[in-house]
């Protein structure tokens, strides 16, 4: 499959991010989702899978790399993946990224696995904590105050990520703008910026589609 010259330009772009900081699991996260929207599925498995090795708690990251490896032609592996996130997502009560692997792995002949009913008391003792979820983490923390602009985008994300990770979205989207030289009186630099913004968080098509944004 022949990568459009754009989307070359955002693997050049997430490569050189990752490199600089390998610890820096959004980096690779963004940069595996563009080598899936390049075709490029072994390299998309390999950048999913390191962003699990950082953050085992990101069910997004065990979705998209199942697929991957199923579009590499790694059936083993992708099932060993979307077990472990299938059962990750249903301890966090992460519905979408839950249904999607399950949806996976019967595309390639399993079922999903039954789950133990601890998991199942460990997702309702979560969700009747009362504790704020972050969506992008599966991890407790803290609401935002408010939107962080206006819009649907900006009410999803007061919605739905914690203000720890909208902080650290904040020192993401500052190495964003100086690597990337982003100058916001250009259309084109500030789209850049809100693609990046949006990768970091996890708000991708669907969601887009959902919130209408």
């Amino acid at each position: 499959m022949t990568t459009a010259p754009q989307g070359i330009d955002r693997i050049g772009q997430f490569e050189k991010m990752a490199s600089a900081d390998p610890t820096n699991e959004m980096a690779h996260f963004s940069l595996g989702k563009a080598y899936l929207d390049g075709g490029r599925h072994a390299e998309a498995a390999r950048s999913f899978e390191r962003c699990i090795e950082l953050v085992p708690e990101m069910s997004k990251a065990y979705q998209l790399a199942g697929q991957a490896l199923i579009g590499a032609g790694w059936a083993d592996r992708a099932v060993d993946v979307l077990v472990r996130g299938y059962e990750m997502a249903a301890k966090k009560g992460d519905l979408m990224p839950r249904n999607a692997m399950a949806e996976l792995l019967r595309s390639i002949g399993r079922e999903p696995p039954k789950l133990a009913a601890e998991v199942d008391e460990a997702a309702e003792r979560l969700k009747a904590s009362g504790a704020f979820i972050c969506q992008r983490t599966g991890r407790p923390g803290n609401k935002l105050p408010a939107p962080p602009f206006k819009g649907p985008v900006g009410q999803w994300i007061f919605e739905n990520i914690s203000a720890e990770t909208w902080k650290q979205w904040i020192g993401q989207g500052t190495k964003v703008i100086n690597e990337l030289r982003l100058d916001f009186s250009r259309d084109k630099d500030q789209e850049t910026y809100e693609q990046h913004m949006r990768e970091f968080l996890g708000i991708d098509a669907e969601v887009m589609a959902k919130i209408g944004g």
